[in-house]
Parts: C-alpha cells; structure tokens; sequence
C-alpha cells in the first residue's frame, strides 16, 4: 500500500506537537475499518482456516482491491490496439475521473503506481491474454482542511454507499443519512460512514435518522460510530435541503479518495469491459467451443455470458436466465453493446430449468415461450407486437377498438397493445437499443447443452470491500448450501454426457464451495473433477470443520481434489475478490 501519499501534515515539522483535541481529530479522519461478524460464524470461519489466516482475510475484506480488471472484446479490437488507444485518450486529456499521470506499458514486476498515476500492464497469466490490470494507489492519508475555530461540514453515507465510493463511485442522494448544517452547493465536505451496530434485540442498526444535523464534535452522538471510517472529501452538488428533498442525483462529487481507482465509464464503449479477475476466468474455465449450445443458469449482470459468446467467436449459442425482468434486458442491452447475436436471454427462475422429458411434444432448446406471451420489437419504422403468429401494426389509428384474439380465453384491444407499449419500453440503452417485454422460458429438456455454467446465488462474503458482515449467520449459511444444492442437480439435468458443468461463487464460506464439490462428487458418480486452465488461485481447502453444536459437513475435499479447484484468497499478493471455481467433466449418466 501506498504510505507515501500523505499529506504535508504527515511530514517531518518542527512544529510543536499538536494538542490532544488535535490528534484526537487527525485519529478520527482515517480509513481503518474492522469487519464484525456474528461470533458463531467468526468462530467458524477461524476453525475452517485458522485463526490468524483468517483474520488476514477479514483484514483484506475492508478494504477494496488496488487494481482493475479490463477484458478487451477481442472481436472489436486487440489487447495492444486497446492499450494505444488509451495512451491517445491520455495524451489528448480525454478520459474522466482524474487520469492525468496515467502510465501504460508492460507488466512491471508489480510496483506499486505513485500517487496521481495508474498503471496499466497486460496480464501476466497464460491465457488471459485479452486481459489488463489498472493499478491504482491506496490507502491514502486524507485530512479535511477545515477553518481554525469553525466546526468542519461534513455528511455520513450508508455502508453501502460507502462501498460504491471506496470502488470509484460518487455520493448519490439515497446514500445519504446525516449532514452538517448550513451546507451550500459548492462547499468542500468530508465523507464518513456509518457501520451497523449490536442493538438490545441481538440485531445490527445503524441507529441514524435519516436528516440528522451533525455537530462536528466529539459530544456528537455518532462520533465514535465513524472513527476510522473517513472514506475521502469532495464538493457539495446541491445544497443540504436539497440533499434531504431530492429521491436522486448527485449528493458530493469526491475529489479526494482514500483509495483512488480510475473510472472507465463510457470509456471505449463496446471494445472493453470491467470486470472481475476471478471471473474472467471462470469463463475461460468453461473452454466454451465456437457451435456448441452452452447454459448460464445464473447470468446477470452478463459479464461471464458476454466472455463465453467472445471466446465462442460469436458463434454457436448461448442461453442466458435470470428470473429478474430488468437483469435480463440489462443482459441482452450489454450482448447489444458489444456487438454479440449468439446469447438468447430468458426470464426464468433457475431452480425450474428442466422441463417434464415426457411431454407429448420434443420442442427442442428453442421452444421458450409460452402461447400467450406478446414480445415487443422497435424497428426504426413503426413498433409491431407479434401476438402468436400473427403481426398488427400498432400504429395504427388509436380510435379503432378492434379486439384482437390472443388465444381461446384472453382477448386485449389495440388501444391496451399501445398503452403497454409505452409502458413496457425501457428507453434507450448505452448502445442506443431499447428496451421491452422479455420471453419467458418454460424451461429446457434434460441434456440439452454441451456445457453448463452456475455462477450460484451465494453469501457473496468474498466481494470486496466489504464493510459489515454481522448479517450472515449460521443458518443463513447453511440455507445457501442447500439452495445452490438444488441448482446443481438442475444443472446435472440439464448438460449432455460428454459435456463440462463449471460452478463458481464469491464467497470465502467453504460450505458453499468445498461442501457443494463434495456433495456432487458422491451424489453423481459420474461427475469427476476437471483440471483448470488457467490456473490462477490456489487449491480448496482440505478436510473438514465443525460448527458449534452441529457438523456443517463430514469431509469437504481430498488432498487431491483440493489441487483441482481453483480458490481466490482475498487476502493473497494477488490483490483479489474471494472467488471458488469447480470444474466437472460429464460421464455417462446412469438411466
């Protein structure tokens, strides 16, 4: 981390030594979060990697990563034109958030980018040849230069707003909980966090009223609350009544971070993505094959479904699902984006992926939508909604109130097809397509695909920086376990003898990872575990753990399963999320 980025307040002085009230103020305006956890799940959790292992992962878990992935879409552009074409955007002064110093060229043995600079280097790893690191600098020593005698204006956001912020993000309106009086657009603000606390009932609060005007002091009821968690300062957007009268918008635009990552947005739209390390290779993973029929039972936001169609050469098809209706056209806005025709997105809780074998009719894997569903599609001539198989033009004369017949029992008239029309059209997305009623799947026949990848629902513990996390208990563990249980026997269902299932979390919970290998292992026997290219992070864990007055698990993996999955230690060199990738090869499956 970079120390060197204090301020001059840091530096040697002969000054006398400040006052108590001083120190007590320079303490109170640093970034040095502890995660809290559940006692139950700590204890757990040290059991499973020990105690002082993990107390470094928890340590990493507050804290954001001090690099960003690029994958470059390699049917667009190069690694190497993509890299040229941000040095240009450099030179010309034209790239946001506060580029200026930015260096690119090869990978440098890892040093750590100077303050006000951001390194960009190709990935060193075999295989992730489409991929650049952006190093960013972090943490920085910050202090608020407030006017002698007057109390400093400052705001609190929510810890989830924090999280954004410490990623790159601004101060939005809905993060916002408590502000200094008296606060005027343009007036420089220093941002903290506010951290749940233990309540009376056993529960976690924040205990802030949302409005609440802050006093600057220490007799303030939420000083100690936000002790080491100054996540930067920036300039007020709009005034305080504004702030507390508005639903949206920007609150405070950070100019500075503790952490400071660059921002890519709307940066070389369409030719890179930002995404996830451990992601990017759970994709590559999979080893998808340009042709094959390929299953993302849980796709959005669309990352890995858009890495798979790219390593397909936009050839073949991929199915995406997601039981969300804004997820899944956020899916097919991103393939839109980047050029890709080979994803068919659906709507459709994945746990109801495998339709009845026995039914009459063998529809096949492109039968998803059921009889009565209208799909909505805008041309640059008039909007047309396909009803069945049949088409009427919507734009016709609004006065006629022709009833159009749908099926047997459902009727719905012209003047209902525009209304929904206007209703149903989500706008225009970043790559100018828009939006409407997504399909519906009735789901698909066993062993339809070639290859199936479960990026499972989970505890998401290993995503980074994670503030709080007295959330998750022993129970809510548990029911994740069983929940990404019965999406792997959908999964098992659902790929063809022959073919690869590729499972993956963000979670750093073995019970959600080792257990669930174990699980497929001695429940299909059939399945076997796959050797992993590339291979990046380390092997599971081995063995087993108890929980307090139960057993989580018997065993999790052998000392040779453990070398076959790959395992993302947060707290590792590499600077990354806690991810787990599994890869299982098909065999023949028993009648």
């Amino acid at each position: 981390m970079d120390s060197s980025s204090a301020s001059p307040a840091a530096a040697p002085a002969p000054a006398p030594a400040p006052a108590p009230a001083d120190a007590a103020t320079t303490d109170r305006y640093t970034f040095s979060p502890g995660l809290r956890w559940q006692p139950e799940v700590e204890e757990y959790f040290a059991s499973a990697y020990g105690r002082d292992h993990f107390a470094r992962i928890s340590q990493a878990l507050a804290h954001p990563s001090c690099y960003s992935c690029i994958r470059v879409n390699t049917l667009k552009s190069t690694t190497d034109t993509v890299m040229q074409k941000l040095l240009k955007l450099v030179n010309q002064n034209e790239l946001p958030g506060g580029f200026n110093g930015l260096k690119i060229g090869e990978q440098n043995g890892g040093e750590q980018a100077h303050e006000g600079s951001y390194q960009v280097d190709k990935c060193p790893y075999s295989g992730l040849e489409n991929v650049l690191f952006v190093r960013g600098s972090g943490p920085h020593a910050l202090h608020y230069d407030g006017q002698p005698g007057h109390s400093m204006k400052e705001i609190i956001v929510s810890r989830k707003c924090a999280e954004s912020v410490l990623r790159g993000a601004q101060v939005y309106v809905p993060g916002v909980l408590a502000c200094s009086a008296h606060v005027e657009k343009g007036d420089k603000i220093a941002v903290s966090v506010a951290i749940e606390q233990p309540v009376k009932d056993s529960g976690w609060a924040v205990g802030i009223t949302r409005g609440i005007v802050l006093q600057g002091s220490q007799s303030d009821a939420h000083y100690e609350e936000r002790k080491g968690l100054y996540i930067g300062q920036g300039i007020a957007a709009m005034s305080r009544t504004g702030i507390f009268r508005v639903l949206h918008g920007v609150a405070v635009e950070m100019t500075e971070r503790v952490y400071k990552l660059p921002s890519f947005n709307d940066v070389l739209e369409g030719e890179i993505f930002l995404q996830n390390l451990p992601s990017i290779v759970a994709a590559r993973v999979l080893d998808p094959q340009p042709g094959e029929q390929i299953l993302d039972m849980c796709a959005a936001p669309g990352g890995k479904t858009t890495a798979i169609a790219i390593l397909m050469r936009d050839k073949g098809e991929i199915v995406a699902l997601d039981r969300s209706h804004n997820k899944v056209m956020g899916i097919l806005k991103l393939a839109d984006e980047m050029g890709l025709s080979c994803i068919r997105a659906y709507k459709l809780d994945a746990l109801k992926s495998v339709r009845n074998a026995c039914e009459e009719r063998n529809l096949g894997v492109s039968d998803n939508c059921p009889e009565a569903i209208v799909t909505l599609v805008e041309n640059s001539g008039p909007i047309c909604s396909t009803i069945g198989a049949r088409a009427t033009d919507a734009a016709e004369d609004s006065s006629t109130a022709i009833v159009e017949q749908i099926d047997a029992k459902r009727y719905v008239s012209k003047a209902d097809l525009r209304k929904n029309i206007r209703r149903m059209r989500n706008g225009t997305g970043r790559s100018n397509c828009s939006g409407g009623r997504v399909e519906q799947s009735k789901g698909f026949f066993p062993s339809s695909f070639d290859r199936v990848l479960l990026d499972a629902p989970c505890s998401a513990l290993g995503l980074r920086p994670r503030l709080f996390a007295g959330e998750e208990t022993l129970e809510s563990l548990r029911k994740n376990a069983t929940y990404q249980r019965r999406l792997f026997d959908q999964a098992v269902k659902l790929v063809r003898p022959g073919g690869i299932i590729v499972y993956s979390t963000c979670t750093i919970n073995p019970g959600e990872n080792e257990a669930l290998v174990r699980y497929a292992l001695d429940t299909y026997k059939f399945l076997s575990l796959g050797s992993q290219h590339p291979k990046v992070g380390g092997p599971g864990i081995i063995g087993s753990c108890k929980l307090p007055n139960k057993e989580y698990t018997e065993q999790w993996l052998t000392e040779d399963e453990a070398q076959l999955v790959q395992r993302f230690d947060p707290s590792s060199s590499l600077d990354t999320m806690g991810f787990f990738i599994a890869k299982f090869n098909v065999g023949q499956k028993e009648d």
